[in-house]
């Protein structure tokens, strides 16, 4: 069984040689020998793949910041509402206090002293009682409130930090993936149209190596054939997908990543996942590869950067890259980190 670091450490290593080589070549004078396509190919998976980590970083925390900015809401509302209730308490002490004022503050022990009617004294004194009990609640009540609006008060302080943090840390997860899918776009420019044929070819190749080896390990014996009723409907919702261009922090309906591929077709299908291929990897129950079946999750590369749904007999759905559709491919194309379930 294919996985990582497994049988293709020595071509990973290679792929890494070839990209050093190609950085190095890129700094070379004008007039150097043009670079071989498995180089460039090297390069170009080297800046895909780190767009691909700086978008499931970009969407784990554009999740983060919008369940931040939900709950700055409900602080700010919460603000509010204590702001009123202190304001209310507010005004009931002080006509408190001016009753009292008004009623000399007389003690009742004092009242019932002086009072020629004994009977009207308790009554008066028990009446006082009352409105001494009704203050003391009162301004207890406004200490609470208080205290309530300076807690409120602290915690939507402290998360809207949070949020503007995060929001500085999204614009800097989004330089990184335009900067790196820039970076592959100006190499695949440099290639005329016979080498870009060719690079294709090479990636087929590749790809269709890596299947065939992949499957001669045995994996797929005992793999299942039928997936789950759900599994067949996130299948479904994947196949009627194909075709749909791959857009990094996209989630449907007319694009997607990777992992909004996969999260949304879970979701169709009435499982809600996590949204990033690191959360799937982290969260989901892990079944050995040689037990999947169609509707599982395949994560890729040692990061848990990609993601795919495996739809039986080898193949898989899978949003690539930038510039590319979702499309059906080899499973085992690519290394394989591990599988996950998202209905076990």
């Amino acid at each position: 069984m294919r996985q990582i670091p497994g049988a293709h450490g020595r071509r990973t290593a290679a792929v890494v040689t070839l990209a050093l080589a190609l950085t190095a070549t890129l700094h070379q004078p004008a007039g150097a020998e043009p670079q071989s396509l498995p180089e460039v190919r090297a390069e170009l998976d080297r800046l895909y793949h780190q767009a691909e980590v700086a978008t499931e970083k970009y969407n784990a925390l554009d999740g983060k910041v919008t369940r931040q900015q939900k709950r700055l809401g409900t602080l700010r509302a919460q603000v509010t509402s204590a702001e009123r209730k202190l304001s209310r308490l507010t005004g009931l002490a002080g006509a408190a206090a001016r009753s009292q004022y008004r009623g000399g503050a007389v003690p009742a022990e004092v009242q019932f002293a002086l009072a020629g009617d004994p009977e009207r004294a308790l009554d008066n004194a028990s009446l006082a009682r009352q409105a001494q009990l009704a203050t003391n609640r009162r301004i207890k009540a406004l200490s609470l409130a208080e205290e309530e609006l300076r807690t409120r008060g602290d915690e939507a302080a402290d998360e809207l930090k949070r949020l503007r943090r995060n929001r500085g840390s999204l614009d800097s997860h989004r330089r990184t993936i335009r900067t790196r899918i820039d970076a592959a776009r100006r190499v695949e420019s440099r290639l005329e149209r016979k080498q870009r044929r060719e690079l294709a070819a090479l990636e087929r190749r590749t790809a269709d190596e890596a299947q065939a080896e992949w499957v001669r390990s045995g994996v797929l014996d005992s793999a299942g054939t039928e997936g789950s009723t759900a599994g067949r409907k996130a299948v479904a919702f994947a196949t009627r997908e194909l075709g749909k261009p791959y857009v990094w922090g996209a989630e449907g309906p007319d694009s997607y990543d990777c992992s909004g591929l996969t999260s949304q077709a879970w979701l169709a299908a009435g499982v809600g996942i996590p949204r990033t291929s690191q959360e799937q990897w982290r969260l989901l129950h892990r079944v050995p590869v040689t037990k999947m079946r169609p509707g599982d999750l395949i994560i890729y590369n040692a990061d848990a950067s990609h993601v795919s749904l495996y739809i039986g007999d080898g193949r898989m759905i899978h949003a690539p890259r930038p510039g590319r559709h979702v499309t059906e491919a080899p499973a085992g194309s690519m290394e394989i980190l591990g599988v996950v379930r998202p209905d076990a």
